[in-house]
Parts: structure tokens; sequence; C-alpha cells
């Protein structure tokens, strides 16, 4: 069997909202298609789609995106300029540092350097 990864898939209340939060943070063109999904083409990574579902998010991600940045402090205020909320502190150790987030649903993602 030939398999490779087509899409990362984001339940979430506002597909087309929170397909520009990330598109902003991720600098792509977020595109909007049929029965209320979106999307991110990201070049050489898997396309990142969002998908209505009518619940909210309830409990923690069993899966998370992890963004590389050159500045976590710059990319911590810009993110929460757009809606996302910090987590906690930074921290630090041999692999580098980290910062958890959470999108404008709910959804945790980390912004790390090394």
């Amino acid at each position: 069997m030939h398999a490779h990864l087509h899409q990362i898939v984001v339940d979430c209340r506002e597909p087309k909202a929170l397909g520009r939060f990330w598109a902003h943070l991720l600098n792509a063109d977020p595109v909007d298609r049929a029965r209320d999904w979106s999307h991110l083409e990201l070049p050489g990574i898997a396309r990142l789609a969002f998908q209505p579902v009518p619940e909210s998010k309830a409990t923690k991600n069993r899966l998370h995106l992890d963004i590389a940045v050159d500045d976590i402090g710059a990319a911590v205020t810009e993110a929460v300029c757009l809606g996302a909320a910090k987590v906690g502190e930074t921290v630090s150790d041999d692999q580098g540092s980290f910062q958890a987030m959470l999108d404008p649903e709910g959804n945790e993602f980390c912004f790390v350097s090394t």
C-alpha cells in the first residue's frame, strides 16, 4: 500500500473564522469550500482543513500543532491579538522553548523555538 498524509482536519464551529486565524499565523491564503469547510494549502506540508461540527470543544486535544517561530514572545502577542489565549508560561529545556496556546475555539497548539 502506498499512502501519504493528505490533510489534517480540525473540527470547529466556525471554519471560515478559524481558517483565517490559522492563515494569518501560517502566512497562507484561506480557501472556503462547499458545506462550510475551509482549508489552507501549506507548501510541502499536508493541507490544514477546518470542518464544521455542531458541538463546542469539550476536552483536551489528543494531537496538537507545534509552530516554529523565531520569537515566541512576539508570536504570542500577535496570536493573542487575533483571539488566541496563552496557557501557562514559556517552558525551556535542552530541546529549546515552547509556549502552550489555545486558538479562538480552544484547540491547543504551541509556539516553539530551538
